[in-house]
């Protein structure tokens, strides 16, 4: 399998007793091997049936920033997301299981390709459907406030769930993936689900918003001085968040003993948001008794997704979700 030789800790809710036969073709065929940019997906879903809640007072204008290097793989991101949406990968063979996928960019954008097209095409080559979520971003004046990403996190699950027959897979069997701010967006949802954030819309708001596991990669996790990142709580908070705000914004804060099994990723030598946030959110988890499993690797760096791994044993993450995924059934 992999030489974790060189990996920093890793702390586990229960034995992880393998990594899964799929381990073996990982060894031959790395997690990212693309040199040219792949073609854009075509299946989009709009989130909301008409424009988003809270619009009214919005005027940001969305943008698309591509930072691409010519021959090489597409680096691009959007601001001021005004429409949100999934985008759709269908495996060629379906495992029956979906992950909805939630990149990250301080809250001040987010990164539609490393953390969320890439990974998605390689989940779609394990059988996993995945749908990646453009969401709302908190600064641009939605009336929910910091909550407008998580409306859409909580509408963007249920969709998903909601595709589960056409598309062919289990609604029971739906997880999230989040990156850096996107984590914490996802950590939310994990930790939110039940919070009352929106209006019914129509009938897809009567499926659950809770999912089934979620991975949290390097996440964002606290508001508090110390672990915070800096950059997401303006965007999220403000400058000066009230205390109480920071404890409600803090998913570690807000673990209810419901949540479902969680896997966290990070990088011990990550220098924008520190391994601290991980360490916090594990705990709290391992106090109400969720499963849940951590691993964090010598050396990565923030942002690695699936670049810049090779030859590290942070390149052994995407294996060690899948096999954490297929052991709690999804």
């Amino acid at each position: 399998m992999f030489n974790r030789r060189g990996t920093l800790a890793t702390l586990t809710g229960g034995l992880l007793t393998s990594l899964m036969a799929s381990a073996a073709t990982a060894e031959t065929k790395p997690a990212q091997t693309a040199k040219t940019p792949m073609p854009d997906p075509t299946e989009v879903l709009p989130l909301w049936p008409g424009d988003p809640p809270g619009s009214v007072s919005v005027t940001a204008v969305e943008t698309l920033i591509d930072r691409t290097v010519a021959g090489g793989l597409h680096d691009r991101a959007v601001t001021h997301t005004r429409k949100p949406t999934l985008t759709v990968f269908r495996p060629a063979k379906p495992n029956g299981a979906a992950v909805v996928l939630m990149p990250g960019g301080g809250y001040e954008r987010v990164v539609t390709d490393k953390e969320g097209f890439e990974t998605a095409r390689w989940l779609a080559d394990h059988g996993y459907t995945c749908f990646v979520l453009l969401y709302r971003l908190p600064g641009d004046g939605w009336g929910a406030g910091p909550d407008a990403p998580l409306q859409d996190a909580q509408r963007g699950l249920r969709l998903a769930r909601s595709k589960a027959k056409a598309l062919g897979f289990d609604p029971a069997r739906v997880a999230i993936m989040g990156f850096s701010a996107g984590g914490h967006l996802a950590a939310s949802l994990t930790t939110r689900f039940e919070a009352k954030v929106y209006d019914r819309v129509d009938a897809v708001d009567d499926l659950s918003a809770r999912p089934d596991l979620s991975c949290l990669m390097y996440p964002v996790i606290s508001m508090a001085d110390g672990p915070v990142h800096a950059g997401s709580r303006k965007q999220l908070l403000g400058a000066s968040p009230t205390p109480e705000q920071v404890i409600a914004y803090s998913p570690d804060q807000t673990v209810t003993g419901r949540e479902p099994p969680v896997i966290l990723v990070h990088a011990a030598d990550d220098g924008s948001v520190p391994v601290a946030n991980t360490i916090l959110m594990f705990t709290a988890l391992r106090a109400k008794r969720i499963p849940t499993e951590m691993h964090v690797f010598e050396e990565g760096g923030h942002g690695f997704g699936l670049r810049s791994i090779a030859g590290k044993t942070v390149a052994a993450w995407p294996e060690l979700f899948v096999a954490f995924a297929k052991k709690h059934g999804v």
